[in-house]
């Protein structure tokens, strides 16, 4: 079908008047993106994407990605005007209490919004992630016969995304895993937000992409015959090599007065509106978009069910002759799990004395042989954090199917990278580094809670009994502040028991991101506590590990390898003591009032934690009566046991504790 440029400049230019007049109504927003790449999103969404409005999820559909995410309004006019579930009304409540036009793309709150983005650079990795899901996704499931996955993932980026580190980290992983399916248009229009972009950058950024190792190309973004044949060329061109089209914009094009000027990034160019309106030949009528528009795009709905359903014979062809293959994919996208999982993990030797990094190393194992689209990946060390799936492959250009992913020393990359492979639906993603630097990944891990990913990280190396690598490598802090972040379930469990519940309650979680907290150094398997207890109460999030035999008069409550020292503290304090593991705030939280009430009861206010980190977070569950057992410091370099006892991780100390009360 050739392009219909007379009828696409016409939607540009409604597309531009849409932007206007929302930005214009809540006096907020960004102008600049959705009035410079409109002739972009006139070919994108008015010929060249593999979409279908209809069928807003339809798994083999182009997967599109607005990293720069302040120009929202870019988005949600062409989502409008393509015919997805976002009406006229929605777009003129822009950035209104309760619509589903937030001021930056929110997956899940606005049909046809592939991924939350705002923070730039993190749509670069999403993307990235989704493309990865994709060669995943093919090499699983297509067979010689059909192909049932066959799409591209698009993704407009700006000036900002490219700045940002993670989107660099992004790039320089899709070059090495030749992602060719990887689609990244640059809207280059010179222009950030404080200044022209020479302030700023001088990069060949041409030179600096194909350095990566993609094709690249330029092209003027307002010429849309140019940009589709890039955006075709690059379709069409399975290399093994990314592609990026660098289209040269004008800012804010519409408005004169700020047009091609920082200026127009932001809403600087909405007093000027109404005569760039009357200038772009739109009528007076707000939020207008024209009756050839609307049938072109009308038509276009007509055609693209078509091929829609021309897949759906393929797909339904596919699934009579591949059930196995019909059942796991309908498992990935439901993200079913076996009802017995956490029984499918043998049961650890009660005299094992191991490191909770290994235990996951033994736990993953049988969790990934239960679930084939379980996927695990290190930033460099899974020597280290131990989560490698054995006998699964690396992810890698030659072999899609690998289960492994080499991410490199990339971590921020990592987090965005997971993040897309979770927004791509099949797939069970994880990642894991140390626990220190889940700091380079915390804007990633922010937005996968708030997305609502099913992902997970495996952080290792959880506390000061790193020991010798001192300070720099001994997060006292990064465990609380992984648990301030809404949404996330950050669970430390005490043995390998423990270890084996929060493998499973990760997983088990459909609505959120979870954190695994491992040791690096050795615990004890606590066979007191009998195994069912261990594991099930990591789901529950808390739960009594050694009940009293006397009138309850203390309680000790304790999380990951401190529990130890919570148990034998409370041998020598004798009958009234309770001892309660809390492996998981979060999920604690979600129980009901009467089991909270029936771990903690409020009657005791006696109450003792003991965790190697920062104390602050604890005093909510000890009271102001109670103490806690902690480190407000930094670390100190030695052997990891030296280290806890000097800084009073010790039955002695929670003693201590208990009886000054």
């Amino acid at each position: 079908m050739s392009l219909n440029r007379q009828i696409l400049s016409t939607a540009a230019r409604d597309a531009r008047g849409l932007a206007m007049d929302a930005v214009s109504a809540c006096k907020s927003g960004h102008l600049g993106l959705p009035l410079g790449a409109a002739e972009m999103g006139a070919v994108l969404f008015g010929h060249a994407l593999r979409i279908f409005p209809t069928e807003a999820h339809w798994i083999d559909r182009d997967r599109f990605v607005l990293s720069a995410g302040h120009g929202s309004m870019f988005l949600y006019a062409w989502l409008h005007l393509s015919g997805y579930a976002l009406p006229l009304a929605q777009l003129k409540a822009f950035r209104q209490l309760g619509s589903h036009t937030p001021g930056h793309p929110e997956h899940g709150e606005t049909s046809g919004v592939e991924s939350t983005t705002g923070p730039l650079g993190q749509g670069v990795g999403n993307a990235v992630g989704m493309a990865v899901a994709a060669k995943m996704a093919q090499a699983a499931f297509n067979t010689d016969q059909h192909a049932i996955f066959d799409h591209r993932i698009v993704c407009l980026a700006g000036d900002g995304c490219l700045q940002e580190g993670v989107a660099a980290e992004a790039a320089a992983f899709a070059g090495h895993t030749g992602l060719d399916n990887l689609i990244l248009i640059y809207d280059s229009n010179d222009v950030t937000l404080d200044a022209p972009a020479e302030s700023t950058q001088s990069e060949n950024t041409a030179l600096r992409f194909q350095a990566y190792g993609f094709d690249t190309v330029e092209i003027d973004g307002h010429n849309m015959e140019a940009f589709l044949d890039a955006f075709l060329d690059a379709r069409g061109d399975v290399n093994g090599h990314p592609k990026l089209i660098i289209a040269k914009t004008e800012i804010g094009r519409g408005i004169e007065e700020v047009a091609g000027t920082f200026k127009a990034h932001g809403e600087a160019g909405a007093p000027f509106v109404a005569r760039a309106r009357q200038h772009l030949g739109l009528p007076e009528e707000l939020f207008h978009v024209s009756a050839e528009v609307r049938n072109f795009f009308a038509a276009r709905l007509r055609a693209q069910k078509d091929e829609f359903e021309a897949w759906q014979e393929t797909f339904s062809a596919w699934s009579q002759a591949n059930p196995e293959k019909a059942q796991l994919l309908q498992a990935g996208l439901s993200r079913a799990l076996p009802a017995d999982l956490i029984d499918r993990i043998p049961e650890f030797p009660p005299d094992a004395e191991l490191e909770t990094r290994s235990a996951g190393r033994d736990v993953i194992q049988p969790l990934a042989h239960s679930l084939p689209l379980l996927i695990s990946g290190s930033a460099d060390l899974h020597g280290s954090t131990r989560n490698y799936i054995n006998d699964a492959g690396d992810f890698s250009a030659r072999k899609a199917s690998g289960r492994n992913i080499l991410f490199g020393i990339r971590e921020h990359a990592m987090g965005a990278i997971v993040n897309g492979i979770g927004y791509y639906g099949i797939f069970r993603a994880s990642g894991s580094t140390f626990t220190v630097f889940s700091d380079y990944m915390r804007p990633s891990i922010r937005l996968a809670a708030l997305a609502k990913l099913p992902i997970f990280h495996i952080f290792t190396h959880d506390s000061v009994g790193v020991g010798e690598d001192g300070p720099t490598h001994q997060p006292v802090e990064t465990v609380s502040a992984l648990r301030c972040i809404p949404g996330l379930d950050v669970i430390r469990p005490a043995d390998p028991e423990e270890t084996a519940g929060a493998f499973c309650a990760a997983l088990e979680r459909t609505d959120g991101p979870s954190a695994l907290i491992l040791t690096r150094q050795k615990v004890p398997n606590l066979s007191e506590i009998p195994v069912a207890q261990r594991r099930t109460g990591v789901l529950q999030g808390a739960y009594i590990a050694k009940r009293e035999t006397g009138p309850l008069e203390a309680i000790i409550i304790s999380s990951g390898s401190e529990l130890q020292h919570a148990l034998q503290a409370a041998h020598e304090l004798g009958a009234g003591t309770r001892v309660v593991s809390m492996p998981c705030f979060e999920r604690f939280a979600r129980q009901s009032a009467a089991y909270r009430e029936s771990v903690l009861p409020s009657a005791c206010r006696r109450r003792v934690a003991i965790e190697a980190g920062v104390t602050s977070l604890w005093h909510q569950f000890v009271g102001l009566d109670g103490a806690v057992v902690g480190i407000d410091r930094f670390g100190l370099s030695a052997p990891g046991a030296q280290v806890m006892e000097k800084l009073g991780m010790t039955a002695a100390s929670v003693v201590q504790a208990v009886n000054s009360l």
